[in-house]
């Protein structure tokens, strides 16, 4: 039984748009906020986007607020993360997780899925 799996990766031209998709199990997902965290080469995890578990409030880091949109689908124990005007500097590995944002803890993670954005 899988967690937490990112997809949608890829390689993109400055300006374009990619959808990052996080498919989890009922155990990892229901009643959970979920997160999108990042990584780039020689840089730390940084925070990028969260959820809640109802999909009503969600946070985003002010390098990607107005650009990016995270969602979820409840019934398909699906979260999303749509990048929109997308910048060479959001290349990195894009994480999917699951926990309490409250407390920022996240107890499940996914292996990550490479976005590399050329200029």
């Amino acid at each position: 039984q899988v967690d937490v799996v990112e997809s949608g990766g890829g390689l993109v031209q400055a300006g374009s748009s990619l959808r990052l998709s996080c498919a989890a199990s009922a155990r990892t997902f229901t009643w959970y906020d979920m997160a999108w965290f990042r990584q780039a080469p020689g840089k730390e995890r940084e925070f990028v986007a969260v959820i809640t578990w109802n999909g009503r409030n969600t946070h985003y880091a002010d390098s990607v607020k107005g650009r990016f949109t995270i969602s979820r689908d409840n019934a398909k124990n699906m979260a999303y993360l749509q990048m929109n005007s997308l910048k060479p500097e959001d290349t990195a590995v894009y994480y999917c997780a699951s926990g309490r944002a409250e407390i920022d803890q996240y107890d499940y993670w996914g292996q990550g899925t490479q976005v590399t954005v050329s200029s």
